[in-house]
Parts: C-alpha cells; structure tokens; sequence
C-alpha cells in the first residue's frame, strides 16, 4: 500500500482513499474480504476515478467553449491530479482540488470540488460538491466509476451475479458508437427483465452499457440469496456498466452527463448531460454503498 493512502474503518468495513484523484482503492469487509477490482494489469488498473470536468470522452479529445477548442481526456482531469486533505477522523475524510493555472489551461473556470467519503456501519457514503468559484456560469458534469468485485467473496459463480433494479427498466439503452469513446445516436433493447439483468462477460465486448432514461435511483449486485452490495445513487440520473470482457470487476458507474454522440460537432453548452452552475452555487452528487447481509 501506499504510505500516502489514507484508511478509515467502521465496524463493518474499511475503505483505503488516494489523495491522486481522490479515488477510492479499497473497499473490505470486517473480514479483510475485498469488495472490489483486484486491479489486474491485464485488465484495468483503476479502481473508483472521479469523473470531472467531463463524463466520457469528447470527440477528438476537444470541446469547444466560447468559439475555442480546449484539450479534454476521456473522462477529464481529475482523477490525474493531488487532491488536498482538509480533514480527517477514524471513519471519515474529506479531499479538495481547486482550480490552477494547469486546469484552467483546459478548463477555464475557477472550480473546486470536495470528496468526501464516510463510513457508518455498513455503508461507505461518497459525497462530491462542485462549486463555481467564478464570475461566469460554468458547464460541468460528474460521474463515479467504481469497480466492484465479480464475483464478490460470498460465494457463488460469477455467472450468478445479478443487478436488480429498484424498478423494472423497460428503456433502451445506448452503447459506444462507430467513433471510439463515443455514444451511438440509435438505441438498443433493454437487457434487462423486468428489474434484473444478468450480466455476462460477452456483453461488454463492444464497451459499455448505458442508460440514459434510467427510472431507478438504487440497485443491487450480486448472488442472491447471499451477501451483496445496494447502490444507491440519488443525485444522478444516468447510469454505465462496464469491464474488460473476462476481467474480475464490474463497474457500476452513476452519471451525470456522459460522452459525446457520434459526429457531435456543437459547443459544450450543446452536449449531452451539461450542466450549467451560476457564479457562486454549488452541486452534490451523492453515491452510497452499503454490505447487505442476508
């Protein structure tokens, strides 16, 4: 482990946080058992990136803003960056970026957002609130990206992983397009029945699945029957699931915002999922995961 992660633990669960983009590495049971992505390097090595300014990739890496082009990577930059620590106790933490000459070269607004992350029993909640510390309206959108363990340490075959919806989810749903990174302007059937999909490796060989007329705000993964997670995600509307066909996580990935639609050729204003924040306000977005023992 690294020296500068920081840990905090709860009776139930402990949780290991790197300040290098605030990113959750570590997610256990009161057992040591891990709850997510073993990190495999033949697969991915991410473990829970933050997903802002920017959810998914822009098309050719560029958005453009005010009659200019700015460089974005996939995802954009802030899961690259140090995040300060501003506080800290034996459950709980709380990380800070602020904007700098280096964002706003891609960026040109005066941010800050905090991730702060606690733990109460078992659940582990996550809470980012971006602010606009700036004059003018800033575009903006925000994702998690968490991978989750699959299977998960309660036995059962990973073929016997399910995600249950709170509500049936009848809606198509989008998947990446012809251009790579970007979302395909058709629409697909639901693979969901009812309010549980069952995932195989198989679906995820043309890159995510997403859902951008999501009725469900919480949902489960994994074995039923036994212990799993409950994701609940009140404050995003969209959600992605993906992994490296045949890797050992599922990513489980509330949005708000997401990738731009193939051929998209608009202004920021004009993409997907933007949301506008005035001079001074602020926007949570709260992501919560709790070990259910059945």
């Amino acid at each position: 482990m690294s020296d500068t992660r920081i840990a905090i633990a709860s009776s139930a669960l402990s949780a290991q946080i790197d300040p290098l983009g605030a990113e959750l590495w570590s997610l256990k049971d009161a057992q040591g058992r891990d709850l997510m992505t073993d990190a495999d390097p033949r697969w991915w090595t991410g473990h829970a990136p933050l997903l802002f300014p920017f959810v998914g990739r822009s098309r050719g890496d560029i958005y453009r803003f005010d009659g200019r082009d700015y460089p974005m990577p996939q995802h954009g930059f802030a899961r690259h960056h140090a995040f300060a620590l501003v506080e800290r106790s034996d459950d709980r933490v709380l990380f800070r970026l602020d904007a700098d000459g280096e964002t706003r070269a891609a960026y040109p607004f005066d941010f800050r957002l905090d991730m702060g992350f606690a733990l109460e029993e078992a659940t582990l909640r996550m809470t980012a609130t971006v602010t606009n510390r700036g004059e003018a309206d800033m575009p903006f959108s925000f994702g998690y990206h968490p991978a989750f363990a699959w299977p998960l340490p309660y036995g059962g075959a990973a073929e016997a992983h399910r995600i249950v919806f709170e509500q049936p989810e009848p809606a198509p749903i989008r998947k990446v397009g012809s251009e790579p990174g970007l979302i395909a302007r058709e629409s697909v059937p639901s693979l969901v029945e009812g309010a549980t999909l069952a995932p195989t490796h198989a679906m995820f060989e043309g890159d995510a699945l997403i859902w951008d007329d999501l009725a469900s705000r919480s949902l489960t993964w994994g074995v039923p029957g036994r212990p799993h997670l409950k994701i609940d995600f009140p404050d995003t509307p969209w959600l992605g699931l993906w992994q490296k066909p045949g890797a050992h996580y599922l990513c489980v990935e509330p949005w708000a915002g997401m990738a731009d639609p193939v051929g998209f050729e608009g202004d920021v204003w004009d993409k997907p999922g933007i949301m506008r924040l005035e001079p001074g306000d602020s926007r949570s977005f709260r992501m919560d995961v709790s070990l259910v023992d059945v």
